[in-house]
């Protein structure tokens, strides 16, 4: 049977084998857990936002370790709750989960509160719909959240030819069988989570290169564009969150090093 921790993490993923996906490993290996092994908490709460807290209590008791930056924790956290909300809609076990989501008066945490109550009052077949209208469609969808046709007008063009050469230089593969280009929303914040949270082991300096040059130039204008969408209810928080965090990214990534600490 597994624990409660593993029951999470696969239910806010939407399942044993994007959960596998996720961290880059089988799904027979997934399948085979009880509970999230030690060596693998810190990526699976990079891959699902869930802290390790609630993953293995009986390891963590709902503190951070001390060798892990909390600011980076908190990125890699926010980077893969937009990853989990672009890549599918939302089941009820991750609503319920957002609905429990609490804001101070800060930009983002007005954003995750705004998030938290139309979760609350989401009926999960409304937000599938909403999703298909706005990134599937008969034919396609109101919004393209890909990097290439922000940036040019069109699909699989040069910024995801430039993309997967610096994916390949940083040894970044992703998952055989993935149906979307690299380029797309999701799998940029995902990338960006596991960068952030020690998920994908890379140099120093790795993430700030990838969202200056991959994310930056058009990402925010995605953002405001699922903001702004008329079919959008629940996705417009996600729009106005993944505005707010990546306006902070923004302005995080121009600061010295020694002042990012503190910032958020």
């Amino acid at each position: 049977m597994r624990d409660d921790g593993l029951e999470e993490a696969i239910s806010a993923v939407g399942g044993v084998s994007e959960l596998a996906r996720r961290l880059g490993i089988s799904q027979p290996s997934v399948s085979n857990w009880n509970r999230i092994p030690a060596d693998r908490v810190l990526s699976v709460e990079a891959a699902t936002g869930i802290a390790r807290g609630i993953l293995r209590p009986d390891l963590f008791g709902g503190q951070a370790g001390p060798s892990v930056d909390e600011t980076e924790l908190a990125r890699a956290q926010e980077y893969a709750l937009l990853a989990t909300l672009l890549a599918n809609s939302p089941n009820v076990q991750l609503l319920q989960r957002l609905s429990r989501l609490r804001g101070d008066a800060s930009p983002l945490g007005v954003a995750h509160a705004a998030l938290g109550e139309a979760a609350a009052r989401a009926d999960v077949d409304r937000v599938g719909r909403e999703y298909f209208d706005l990134f599937i469609g008969l034919g396609r969808g109101e919004l393209l959240p890909y990097g290439s046709y922000y940036l040019t007008g069109f699909l699989y063009e040069r910024p995801l030819a430039r993309l997967r050469g610096d994916l390949t230089r940083l040894g970044i593969a992703l998952a055989e069988g993935l149906l979307e280009p690299e380029d797309h929303a999701a799998i940029l914040c995902e990338i960006m989570a596991g960068l952030a949270g020690g998920a994908i082991v890379a140099e120093p300096g790795a993430d700030r290169r990838i969202f200056e040059k991959h994310m930056a130039p058009w990402i925010g204008r995605f953002f405001a564009d699922l903001e702004r969408s008329q079919r959008a209810d629940f996705y417009a928080r996600v729009g106005a969150l993944g505005r707010t965090f990546i306006h902070i990214e923004s302005e995080a990534f121009a600061l010295p090093h020694e002042a990012r600490a503190g910032f958020g």
